[in-house]
């Protein structure tokens, strides 16, 4: 049995949609049955809980052998999953594969990575088996800019010239399936990223080509950024955090890519140009 936290999400929903079309038993771990109910439908085994609630652990991790381990992001992250970490030792799982992120190091200077690799050497430490998958800058997360491309066909962010290697959710499922069912992966830290480096620039190019309207990117000082990022909602401490990467992406320091995707599920990864032409409807408004 495999135990997917974060089920409800771009990557977990997708993860399990693959584990159960494969005949994979899989167990979803969700806080709402009913945002599950196409998961379970889907063939897959759902249980209601909650990581601030431990009394809801056992039971998920109840027969689990390999546990994907993935949380929103939360300034309680590093207890929510060192929880599940310490819970899924006494349960007897064998395998942890955590969904982590590019640049989780102890002296990361943004506060997602300096979590993430707290609960990676955690798990390092804890005597299971582990895997972390370290994804760069989700293609998905540029459809929060549909708004302003599509009211005025302009893509704002704080990026200057910097490059990054974008990777669909869809991918990093992938990879995460592979993982979890295949063996010779214990023990390894993966760099998951896109095919390609590509700078804002041609990314409002791509948007262009796909919804065959002008796009423009605009680059706008971090400051303002964040105070966008606020004004919309978005907690303080987050705003923060990801101004943090963009500052690292912006500067030229995360421009590598790398061949995980297909080395490790043998399909090739998607490109930018793919995902826009998918989502043209999205960038164009609908």
């Amino acid at each position: 049995m495999i135990l997917v936290t974060g089920a409800t999400g771009n990557i977990g929903r997708e993860l399990v949609r693959r584990l159960a079309a494969a005949g994979v038993p899989v167990r979803a771990f969700v806080r709402d049955a009913a945002r599950a109910e196409d998961l379970r439908q889907a063939g897959a085994e759902i249980l209601v809980g909650d990581l601030d609630h431990p009394e809801t652990l056992a039971p998920a991790l109840d027969g689990v052998e390999r546990l994907f381990l993935l949380t929103p992001a939360d300034p309680r992250q590093v207890e929510q999953q060192g929880r599940t970490v310490d819970a899924a030792q006494r349960a007897g799982v064998r395998h942890v594969v955590k969904l982590s992120a590019l640049g989780a190091w102890l002296d990361s200077p943004v506060s997602l990575g300096r979590w993430h690799a707290q609960t990676e050497k955690q798990i390092e430490k804890s005597g299971m088996a582990w895997t972390h998958l370290r994804p760069h800058f989700f293609m998905q997360s540029t459809l929060g800019f549909a708004p302003s491309i599509a009211a005025e066909g302009k893509l704002y962010a704080p990026m200057r010239e910097g490059r990054v290697g974008l990777v669909d959710t869809r991918d990093i499922a992938a990879v995460a399936a592979a993982v979890l069912v295949g063996s010779g992966h214990e023990g390894k830290t993966y760099d998951v990223t896109g095919p390609e480096a590509l700078d804002f620039h041609t990314i409002a190019a791509h948007i262009a080509s796909a919804t065959g309207r002008k796009v423009t990117y605009m680059d706008v000082p971090p400051g303002e950024a964040e105070k966008a990022m606020v004004a919309g909602g978005m907690p303080a401490w987050l705003a923060d955090a990801l101004l943090g990467f963009y500052g690292i992406f912006a500067a030229g320091h995360a421009s590598a890519t790398t061949r995980v995707v297909e080395d490790v599920t043998g399909n090739a990864a998607r490109t930018y140009a793919q995902f826009a032409r998918e989502h043209a409807r999205v960038f164009a408004g609908a």
